[in-house]
């Protein structure tokens, strides 16, 4: 096969079109734990906010206080905990990723188990009445 030649206008075109492109969209400014509300908030230059409830996310489940404020700009589109050593991008957390498959699935399953205590629980509240009812 042939070799493929750039010439140095091909690389301000790229470059170009890549600041461009960079200027559309939101740049994480810096990152933070908010130890108050027990969330990761992402702060964007456009003033934009994201925030992620920490122990959510596969990894930091038992972190302490400290290893979750250790959480740093992995660039322009990730996370990291250098002392966990887990990183996440801050787009798949935007998308409601927050770990694999199986941890996402017994995530999702943990409100739905049917533990005794869990069982009792929900007899002690019925006998106060239940849930009230929904209004419409």
């Amino acid at each position: 096969m042939g070799e493929t030649v750039f010439e140095d206008r091909h690389y301000r075109e790229a470059t170009a079109k890549g600041e461009a492109e960079r200027a559309l969209r939101p740049i994480p400014a810096s990152v933070r734990f908010d130890e108050v509300s027990g969330r990761i908030v992402v702060d964007f230059t456009n003033g934009a906010a994201f925030m992620v409830p920490a122990r959510s996310i596969q990894g930091l489940e038992d972190a302490t206080i400290g290893q979750l404020s250790d959480v740093a700009l992995l660039g322009e589109t990730g996370l990291h905990w250098e002392s966990l050593d887990v990183d996440f991008t801050i787009a798949g957390l935007m998308n409601g990723i927050f770990g694999t498959t199986k941890f996402m699935d017994a995530q999702r399953r943990g409100g739905q188990s049917r533990s005794k205590a869990k069982v009792e629980a929900s007899r002690a509240n019925g006998a106060k009445g239940g849930r009230p009812r929904k209004n419409g």
